[in-house]
């Protein structure tokens, strides 16, 4: 391991684009199956990551949602969680902010009340035993109608001291923010704060991110590299200081560009981008793997490196006081750092 791999591995993290459903790993798909009595056409693991092949984001979607279909009781819920705290904590991962997608459940018979009771059992477990603190962003689903989302939104009022805010997520294509204007306004009345998708190189980009930060008014945008193809939009995004959750290994699987360059651009244009792992579970690529991969693209060093770690902290959805005790452990970890060898 180099230096720098070694400054990566160890770096203090914040995690703000993880989907908990894509934390999924192979292993557990087949317990949780065999668990809940079903059947999976596939005699192994390696039987079923082979199956994984993407060729843009709707046929990694197609997937992603088949697979869920094993997740059914709080329990299930529970240990996919749970699971995927333990592994961003062994990536010294302190604090994560985690999607869930409570339509793709209850569209076929899960209760919400299910869903969410299993994550927060885990989140509070984990805080405890792992020291690794977390908070929920509920995704709706921008493939389904804009009165689901909103039925959704009401459904998820009676546990809101749960949900930290909301997003959207799912296939971009022909569902542009606006479709989701009502409820997105309704959602910050709540006290929610908000996040859009807005995936890499789909169609329309730079007009749905557009609508985001001028329609929507979201608080940070999801993927959202190409706002770099449009001035206007840096020069928003810097105003107001919105963050940007770029995922290096998930871009490699769905577009076969990791976007690096694009990042390395976004640090020197001043926007906050951060590095985050988005379904790892399915693209192979958990904090480490994302920032490494980064790193070995375009070498960061140190200097860049913590101000993606920065950005990470100072765009997440906590106090100042929390954000400042993040820095200053963060700092603290550069100071202690063994220098870089000739």
């Amino acid at each position: 391991m180099t230096d720098i791999d070694a400054f990566i591995t160890d770096m203090p993290k914040c995690e703000l684009h993880i989907h908990l459903e894509g934390s999924l790993e192979p292993e557990m798909k087949l317990m949780l199956a065999s668990r809940n009595r079903m059947t999976l056409p596939f005699e192994s693991v390696e039987a079923l990551k082979s199956s994984y092949t993407f060729r843009d984001l709707p046929s990694f979607l197609a997937i992603y949602y088949d697979g869920m279909r094993v997740l059914q009781t709080e329990s299930d819920f529970y240990d996919l969680t749970y699971a995927y705290l333990a592994k961003a904590r062994s990536q010294n991962v302190v604090y994560a902010e985690m999607f869930f997608d409570p339509q793709a459940h209850t569209s076929r018979g899960v209760s919400f009340d299910t869903v969410i009771r299993g994550i927060r059992r885990a989140q509070i477990d984990a805080e405890n035993s792992l020291n690794i603190r977390s908070q929920l962003i509920m995704c709706f689903l921008r493939d389904f109608s804009a009165e689901s989302a909103m039925a959704t939104l009401l459904e998820s009022l009676p546990y809101k001291e749960w949900i930290i805010g909301v997003g959207l997520d799912s296939d971009e294509r022909n569902n542009p923010p606006v479709k989701f204007r009502e409820v997105f306004k309704r959602a910050r009345e709540e006290g929610y704060l908000l996040t859009m998708h807005c995936d890499v190189d789909q169609d329309n980009s730079t007009r749905h991110i557009r609508q985001c930060m001028e329609d929507i008014l979201v608080d940070r945008i999801d993927h959202g590299v190409n706002t770099l193809d449009e001035e206007a939009l840096c020069e928003i995004a810097r105003t107001r200081g919105l963050g940007f959750t770029a995922c290096p290994v998930s871009n490699i699987c769905v577009t076969g560009d990791s976007k690096a360059q694009h990042i390395q651009r976004m640090l020197q244009e001043g926007l906050r981008v951060t590095i985050n792992s988005d379904d790892p579970a399915y693209f192979g690529g958990y904090m480490i793997e994302n920032l490494l991969a980064v790193q070995h693209e375009i070498d960061l060093g140190r200097d860049g490196l913590m101000q993606l770690a920065r950005n990470a902290i100072e765009v997440a959805w906590l106090p100042r006081q929390t954000k400042d005790a993040l820095l200053a452990d963060l700092e603290s970890f550069r100071s202690a750092a063994t220098p870089l060898t000739a």
